[in-house]
């Protein structure tokens, strides 16, 4: 089952696929995506990465969370559903 992850403290210049590769390090990416603002389309400095498997969502918070992606320290933790009202 796939397991979508939260990504926190982007770069504004990282791009889906460099997340993409940075995440397939840890086991088979489904999707990785930068969120961008609707107005002005750049970054708001957060993503989302679906794993394909359990073991490599986990393996990707122990690789990535904490660490540095291009040049920013990320934060990376299990999504959570979105509220009513967000």
């Amino acid at each position: 089952m796939n397991k979508k992850l939260f990504i926190g403290g982007v770069n504004y210049k990282t791009s889906d696929s460099s997340l993409n590769e940075a995440f397939a390090k840890a086991g088979e990416v489904v999707s990785a995506v930068i969120i961008k603002d609707r107005m002005t389309g750049r970054s708001k400095g957060f993503g989302f990465v679906e794993m394909a498997t359990e073991d490599g969502a986990t393996a990707a918070i122990e690789m990535w969370n904490g660490k540095e992606l291009d040049g920013r320290t990320i934060a990376v933790n299990e999504a959570r559903p979105m509220r009513e009202g967000n």
